[in-house]
């Protein structure tokens, strides 16, 4: 069924259009339902064209949708906020009822900013019911994982349809403020590094003898293989390591190098500064 609301979406990089994508081309979202606004003119000509929406420099349209999708960078928050405060004002004037107590139809805010904590939303944005999404670009596979964490005033018809918004492009679970910036770090920095990994597994490989397509190609399913086996078996990353290291062989050979090389260190410190820098953006 698509999504009832038209849905404003303020900022449109790589996450918002992750996101979008798969809503739209699955007709989940109307395109004539949503309301973009981005910085320049020329991002916002080539992306109308590109997706087929209303793309404009104009934020009012999009901060006047019962929907906000808030997708900017961190740094830009403060800036967009006059304007949102601008359109609920003038909402307001004309629909005096959404200043009552929360209700399905009250402005929802739902937000993609890396670290920003619901009280800083919540201030910045008076009169909206916030909620702090954390996605991951796979989404636009519909293999996402998103976290959410919902502000005060945010009732449980208003749940279900966000849950159900993201839960067209992944997992969906609801997790403790606290916990988003780890969940950021692992879920959402995490591809990043995995990609890595693979790219570099599959230098290795070039540097063995394999043309590099096909050293990619290899590198990319033994990822997604793997992966499939881990959830599919349930299995613990200790027993599916087991299970291929034979003594003395080819496997412990590779181990012992990455032990050596220090690349659990370097994975664990990764996603721990990941999830601090998220702390810092907020």
């Amino acid at each position: 069924m698509p999504w009832s609301d038209t849905v404003g979406v303020v900022g449109l990089g790589r996450m918002a259009r992750a996101l979008l994508l798969p809503l739209l081309d699955a007709g989940l979202l109307e395109r004539s339902a949503v309301r973009a606004a981005v910085a320049s003119e020329a991002s916002a000509r080539r992306l109308s064209d590109e997706l087929g929406i209303q793309v404009s420099t104009d934020a009012a349209p999009a901060w006047a949708a019962p929907v906000v999708l808030l997708a900017v960078k961190p740094q830009q928050i403060e800036a967009v906020a006059p304007a949102a405060t601008e359109a609920l004002a003038e909402a307001l004037a004309a629909a005096p009822t959404l200043a009552a107590a929360p209700s399905p139809g009250e402005p929802l805010l739902i937000s993609v900013l890396a670290g920003v904590t619901l009280a800083r939303l919540q201030a910045l944005f008076p009169g909206r019911a916030c909620v702090r999404a954390v996605p991951n670009t796979p989404a636009l596979v519909r293999a996402g994982l998103t976290g959410l964490s919902w502000g005060e005033g945010v009732g449980e018809a208003r749940r279900e349809q966000v849950r159900r918004l993201f839960a067209e492009v992944g997992e969906v679970l609801d997790l403790p403020e606290p916990q988003l910036d780890p969940f950021l770090a692992l879920t959402s920095s995490g591809p990043a590094f995995l990609a890595l990994v693979a790219e570099s597994m599959a230098d290795g490989a070039v540097a063995g003898g394999l043309p590099r397509p096909l050293a990619m190609h290899l590198a990319h399913r033994t990822m997604a293989g793997t992966a499939a086996l881990l959830q599919g078996q349930e299995l613990h990353p200790g027993q599916l390591k087991d299970m291929v290291t034979s003594p003395a062989g080819t496997t412990a050979a590779g181990l012992r190098q990455l032990e050596r090389a220090g690349l659990r260190s370097a994975l664990i410190e990764a996603v721990l500064a990941a999830t601090e820098r998220s702390r810092q953006l907020g």
